[in-house]
């Protein structure tokens, strides 16, 4: 009889989507515990290594796979562990750049994935909600990077003046990127309002091509 642990990573390697959903999940529902003390950024710094692992493997697994990939998930990974230890803002810049590049060649990486042949797996499917969190956390790191370039570039209803949180940013893509625009922030200075307009671009195209395409296959499948 096999160890249970065979299974679980045999459960792993067929469904690396649904296990880098989970970690979004979890990875969001923690954002607001965390702060910026040293100990909690370590806490959010090791989940979001667990991610770049996952994306990596992702990346790793897909027709798409370059040493492009592996490059920005090695590179967002050590700036973004350097940033915590000097505590350079600056630093922390370039590593969510490294990090959103990461994340964005993830996400294509997984629709390439998902469209390789005209069969729909059930990893395919948690592939749709998995691109979504990697496209949503980019544009955030995106908007955390304007923020610090571009000070002011984003207001809201509380604190209009103060640089907004990460969860604030974060809370922001999923609304630009859902389509929903229910949001309290607001984009003001030129290069902020560039990335919104992209990003509602993406999130559009997303919606009309890529999941429709998906479920069209879906049904396609059903009707064999």
């Amino acid at each position: 009889m096999k160890p249970f642990r065979y299974y679980y990573l045999l459960y792993f390697k067929r469904m690396p989507s649904a296990w880098l959903l989970l970690l979004q999940l979890l990875m969001l529902i923690a954002t607001p515990l965390l702060n910026d003390s040293f100990e909690q950024q370590v806490v959010s710094w090791l989940l979001g290594s667990l991610v770049l692992a996952i994306v990596a493997l992702v990346i790793r697994n897909s027709p798409l796979f370059t040493s492009v990939g592996v490059i920005l998930v090695v590179m967002a990974w050590a700036l973004s562990a350097w940033a915590i230890l000097v505590k350079d803002e600056s630093l922390f810049a370039v590593a969510h750049i490294f990090e959103a590049g990461a994340y964005f060649y993830g996400a294509a990486g997984m629709v390439v994935y998902m469209f390789k042949d005209d069969l729909v797996s059930r990893d395919e499917l948690f592939s749709v909600a998995a691109v979504f969190t990697l496209m949503v956390w980019g544009f955030a790191f995106l908007y955390s990077v304007c923020q610090q370039w571009y000070p002011n570039s984003f207001v809201a209803l509380q604190n209009p003046e103060a640089p907004r949180t990460w969860l604030e940013l974060l809370f922001l893509s999923f609304a630009i990127f859902s389509g929903v625009g229910m949001t309290d922030v607001l984009p003001i200075s030129a290069p902020a309002r560039v990335l919104t307009a992209i990003q509602m671009f993406a999130g559009v195209m997303y919606l009309t091509i890529v999941v429709a395409r998906l479920l069209g296959m879906a049904k396609s499948a059903l009707h064999r």
